[in-house]
């Protein structure tokens, strides 16, 4: 299988996430979005998604999603940091389905970052997620 449109290879360096590539991200003007061909290294002793992989892949998707928004309203973001995260758990994927990690919601602030996203396999909703990101500005250059 090959990803959908618009996705292309992800190489953004993460040593957390570089076990379960390749990943696949998809560049939109408010937005990133992830993709991933499930594979049995994603799965748990069931032969379905580890919540554990929604999860790291939920918070670098809203994550990523956050600083394009600040950089995109011209905040000099220098770094963001989870501060809280939920995921809730609404289905299973399973190996062969494509899973998709899509931001449905981004509010911007100087401080804070809220996000929320959808998580997809092979179209269906089989998680959603929420998190709040700490915000750090890049110090003013001193002369």
């Amino acid at each position: 299988m090959t990803p959908p449109d618009g996705f292309e290879l992800l190489t953004r360096p993460s040593p957390l996430i570089d076990p379960w590539r390749p990943l696949y991200v998809r560049n939109e003007p408010d937005r990133v979005a992830l993709g991933i061909l499930v594979r049995e290294p994603h799965t748990n002793s069931r032969g379905t998604v580890h919540g554990g992989l929604f999860a790291a892949l939920a918070d670098q998707g809203m994550g990523m999603t956050c600083v394009h928004r600040l950089r995109t309203d011209g905040v000099p973001v220098a770094n963001i940091w989870t501060s809280s995260m939920t995921v809730d758990y609404l289905g299973v994927a399973k190996p062969g389905q494509w899973l998709a990690f899509d931001t449905v919601f981004c509010r911007p602030g100087r401080t804070l970052c809220h996000a929320e996203m959808d998580i997809t396999a092979d179209g269906e909703t089989v998680a959603r997620a929420r998190a709040t990101f700490r915000v750090t500005l890049e110090r003013a250059a001193t002369a």
